[in-house]
């Protein structure tokens, strides 16, 4: 795997090696060697998938400690603008945001650490998101801050939205700045 050390400390950008022929192609979106050399999290123990319409923002979300965890995110299908802020006190790069575009077209895969929120908006119809996290998701321990105060662009690149969509929990989120004052990483 090809490995790209993001802005965020912590965060990489992975790109597995895709294989085609006539039968259709080959990705591979985990590999524990990789992750394990560079000293990263490779215990995961649940994973799910999102699917999404364009306009829809799901995020910043993590889990507080001691349930908080690492992520493994891509895109499987349609295109995104996925972000991630770190949250992590004592970070060098606490309270910095980062958002690239991700497509089902070039499978990458993004590490994100604990302490750093994650989300993304749906540039497409049907995009569908692939998460691989380190603990079993703790409705306790779920959170996230809001995604309009992160500095991201969300439709950078993207389709002119004026009224994305929010789930009631997103769109209760304390903003970034309230939330740094009271960090809990």
């Amino acid at each position: 795997m090809r490995v790209e050390p993001l802005v965020i400390a912590g965060c990489f950008r992975l790109w597995g090696n895709l294989s085609e022929d006539a039968r259709g192609d080959f990705f591979k979106l985990f590999h524990a060697p990789t992750l394990g050399g560079l000293d990263l999290e490779t215990n995961f123990t649940e994973s799910y998938i999102s699917t999404s319409h364009v306009g829809v923002i799901r995020g910043m979300h993590f889990q507080r400690p001691p349930k908080d965890h690492a992520k493994l995110v891509c895109c499987l299908s349609g295109r995104a603008r996925d972000g991630l802020v770190d949250l992590r006190a004592g970070s060098t790069t606490f309270g910095q945001s980062l958002s690239l575009i991700l497509t089902g077209d070039e499978p990458t895969v993004l590490y994100v650490p604990k302490g750093v929120a994650h989300g993304f908006a749906a540039h497409v119809d049907h995009t569908r998101m692939w998460y691989l996290v380190s603990s079993v998701h703790d409705p306790a321990a779920d959170a996230g801050v809001h995604p309009h105060s992160v500095g991201i662009d969300w439709w950078a690149e993207g389709p002119a939205i004026a009224r994305p969509v929010l789930s009631t929990r997103d769109q209760r989120f304390p903003a970034l700045a309230d939330y740094l004052e009271a960090s809990d990483f």
